[in-house]
This record gives structure tokens, C-alpha cells and sequence, in this order.
């Protein structure tokens, strides 16, 4: 970040400067989840007209892991509902490790039958989780505030990538 700025690319150095904010966040809620040793995803998402970015937080032994974020094209797309619905098909489709429980931010279509799906492939009952209030929710709204910031930062990037070719 200090190098960024120090080379004048300040734009640049926001974005470290907001990657370590949200590293601390979620080191933060790390010993929020450490009471419970489950395997879990965190699924949340962010969206405007034509883009939208789904949040994964990989929590494996009661720890956050890991975290990816995925651009989803929302041009026939209809709600969120199935944005995160197709979403949970395809990432589970090519994934080998399904975990016991999956938190996501909001009900979607076909929960029950994915859920059946997804505990066929496990072996395991697999359980689908809608977080209303507390510690829960709070880190499915961390999930959904890194979506958005992702967002965000790739609309800026196109901005600026547009300006630059433009100029």
C-alpha cells in the first residue's frame, strides 16, 4: 500500500488499503466461528444491472480458510433468488469437497432438491442455512459486503481501463 502511494498510483493503493480492512474483518470473525468445529460455506452475493459478484468464505474446523469471489453475468437473470440459485449448482457441481452446512444470504428455488443432490454426493446430510440474526447473519453480511466492494473496485478498474484507451 505504502509503495502504491509512494508511486504516486493512489487509486491502486485504496485497493491494498481495502484489502487489508477486509482481511482484518475476517480474521475478526474467525474467533467469532471458532466456537463451532463444523465445515461450512458462506455464500452471499452483490449485484447491480448487468453484473453481479457471488461472495464464498470457506470455513473448514470452525476457521475462515479461505475466500473467492465470482463475477456472474445477470443479463437473464431475474432475481437474486436465482442468481444464487444457479450459482450453488454450478460451484457444487465441480467441486469435490461439500461441506455439512452452507449459510446463504437468502432462500432460493429448488433449495430442498439441491439439498438432496448435494447429500447424495457427500454421503452425509448436507443442510441449508438462512442466517436471520446474530453472529450467523453477521458474517453472511461480511460475505455480501465483500461481494460488494469486489464489485465496486472491477466497475472502477473498467472506468479507468475505458479512460485510459479512450485517451
Amino acid at each position: 500500500m505504502m509503495e502504491a502511494s509512494e508511486e504516486m498510483e493512489f487509486e491502486r493503493a485504496i485497493e491494498y488499503r481495502e484489502l487489508i480492512q477486509s482481511a482484518k474483518q475476517i480474521s475478526e470473525k474467525q474467533k467469532i466461528t471458532s466456537q463451532s468445529m463444523e465445515d461450512r460455506d458462506i455464500i452471499a452475493m452483490a449485484r447491480d444491472q448487468e453484473d453481479a459478484v457471488v461472495q464464498v468464505f470457506f470455513v473448514r474446523d470452525g476457521k475462515i480458510i479461505g475466500r473467492e469471489h465470482f463475477h456472474v453475468s445477470v443479463a437473464t437473470a431475474e432475481d437474486e433468488k436465482q442468481i444464487i440459485g444457479s450459482f450453488v449448482k454450478q460451484f457444487y457441481a465441480g467441486t469435490p469437497f461439500i461441506p455439512r452446512e452452507v449459510w446463504v444470504q437468502q432462500e432460493f428455488r429448488e433449495m430442498k432438491l439441491i439439498q438432496e443432490w448435494l447429500t447424495k454426493r457427500r454421503g452425509q446430510g448436507v443442510k441449508f442455512v438462512v442466517p436471520k440474526k446474530g453472529q450467523k447473519n453477521r458474517l453472511v453480511e461480511l460475505a455480501a459486503k465483500n461481494a460488494q466492494l469486489v464489485l465496486d473496485q472491477d466497475k472502477e478498474k473498467i472506468k479507468r481501463e475505458e479512460l485510459r484507451t479512450i485517451g
